[in-house]
């Protein structure tokens, strides 16, 4: 498995992707929220600030997978959460540089209302660029997901982020199922779905990876259990977190 440190470079003064000892650093899910709770009330950088550049480091390596290819096919599902969030900046950032986008929001429609300000934000400005948002909130809307999976050149996978650490329920299992059944490549939004970011461990059903994007620092969960398995090639990406706080929560000193 490789790790590669996108978007900065440690002699800037991010902080080294690997450990002294050769293996990979790691923050754990209450780790990063830390972090970004810092940043947001510390250091001021506005929340929708972060999931834009998260969304858009996104975007940057779904280019690369689809060989800048404009026209290419992309399927993104959103979950309802922050994930989704960024799900909705990648979608946008696709269509806008010439890419074929469609976009699956894995709950009823009027869920979004409840979403954080950040994620109706992005749900909006995907609508006012013209793109739709496909309710998949049933079994019988999985089928039509399905199909479009499996004529796609790129699936994004953001349904479910680092907070995850509960059993899926059937619904989502079966749409993740659906994912690896589609045999297409895939790009993961920070963790692949389905997988705990800090042990490894499978809740139920688990996309399985071509490229993980997480954000950041790689999580425990990516290298240990289940998730060298599903998480395919790891990017970790910089989103405008101060890089003395992430050395700090590194162990680094400042």
């Amino acid at each position: 498995m490789s790790l590669k440190l996108i978007r900065a470079e440690p002699e800037f003064g991010y902080g080294r992707a690997m450990s002294e000892s050769g293996s990979p650093k790691t923050l754990t899910r209450e780790q990063v929220r830390e972090l970004d709770r810092r940043a947001i009330e510390e250091y001021g950088i506005p929340s929708a600030l972060l999931m834009e550049n998260a969304g858009r480091a996104c975007a940057e390596v779904a280019e690369e997978m689809l060989e800048r290819r404009k026209g290419a096919r992309c399927v993104v599902l959103c979950g309802p959460g922050n994930n989704g969030g960024d799900g909705f900046v990648i979608a946008r950032t696709l269509q806008n540089r010439g890419y074929e986008v469609e976009l699956f929001f894995a709950a009823k429609i009027g869920k979004l209302s409840l979403a954080s300000e950040d994620v109706q934000l992005n749900a909006g400005l995907w609508r006012r660029l013209g793109g739709e948002i496909v309710e998949l909130a049933t079994p019988e809307q999985l089928p039509q997901a399905a199909l479009r999976m499996r004529s796609a050149d790129l699936i994004v996978d953001a349904l479910f982020g680092t907070g995850l650490d509960r059993e899926l329920d059937s619904r989502f299992s079966e749409l993740i199922y659906a994912t690896r059944s589609a045999q297409r490549p895939l790009l993961a939004v920070d963790v692949p779905s389905g997988l705990d970011a800090n042990s490894g461990a499978v809740l139920g059903e688990a996309c399985r990876a071509t490229v993980t994007v997480t954000f950041v620092a790689a999580k425990p969960g990516l290298f240990i259990e289940r998730g060298p398995d599903l998480a395919g090639r790891i990017e970790v990406a910089e989103i405008g977190i101060p890089a003395a706080f992430i050395r700090e929560s590194f162990g680094d000193g400042r």
